[in-house]
């Protein structure tokens, strides 16, 4: 599963999630892309989910862009725990999503076949995702 190699603090505050993603809010690598329309913690676990249910839905044809990254821990006491004693130790790891980021991105395949892998790697993930498909450029001669 994806992680850090190393980080500068063990453990990070919560933050906010509040506005819309202002970079990697475009199709960049491939044809297609997954949006998120919500802002949500997306786990090593669930991008892992997401990515393999594309990736086999493809039979490895193809190519996928993951464009998340959990880079952030998030820290979690033990079960039937008291309250206080500090925050817990680092649990997992999470990738901030805000709304308008683009999460995964699929090229080199039928568009057919890269919506239906898209919409199935959309159920392996907590929030509202939409499909975007790459805009055409247009160069001013």
């Amino acid at each position: 599963m994806l992680q850090p190699k190393r980080v500068k603090f063990r453990k990070v505050h919560r933050g906010r999630m509040r506005g819309l993603a202002t970079t990697g809010n475009v199709v960049t690598f491939g044809e297609f892309g997954l949006q998120a329309l919500e802002p949500a913690w997306i786990t090593a676990r669930q991008i892992e989910a997401a990515r393999r249910t594309i990736t086999h839905h493809l039979k490895r044809g193809g190519k996928v862009w993951t464009r998340i990254f959990p880079d952030q821990s998030a820290t979690a006491k033990p079960a039937e725990t008291r309250m206080g004693g500090g925050k817990g130790a680092p649990d997992h790891w999470v990738a901030v999503v805000r709304p308008g980021r683009m999460m995964f991105e699929v090229g080199g395949v039928q568009p057919q076949l890269a919506t239906e892998a898209l919409k199935l790697a959309a159920h392996k993930l907590p929030i509202q995702p939409r499909l975007v498909e790459k805009e055409a450029v247009v160069q001013a001669t």
